[in-house]
């Protein structure tokens, strides 16, 4: 499975779309299995911020995607003066 990280509602649209035509389907036939209008659905695609939590659920569901939420893994602490950050090796440098 292809996983997408998505901060910002702006990153929404695109990928809306690129699920949408890789599962085949045409904004018509997105709107009538989510009972709306073709140009409500394009409105909702182009303004996925403006979309509520069930609608794009329900909407993720009708395009074979499913939203995943979690944390992102913390950075790794910065190597200490006078050691390698070679993998493999704890020795310091001199």
């Amino acid at each position: 499975m292809t996983r997408f990280t998505v901060r910002t509602a702006d990153q929404l649209p695109p990928l809306l779309q690129a699920f949408r035509k890789d599962a085949g389907l045409t904004q018509s036939e997105v709107a009538l299995r989510l009972g709306v209008s073709q140009q409500t659905y394009s409105a909702m695609e182009r303004n996925a911020d403006k979309v509520g939590t069930a609608r794009l659920l329900k909407l993720l569901n009708i395009l074979g995607a499913e939203l995943i939420l979690g944390k992102p893994s913390p950075a790794p602490a910065p190597a200490r003066p006078g050691t390698s950050t070679l993998p493999g090796t704890d020795r310091s440098i001199w």
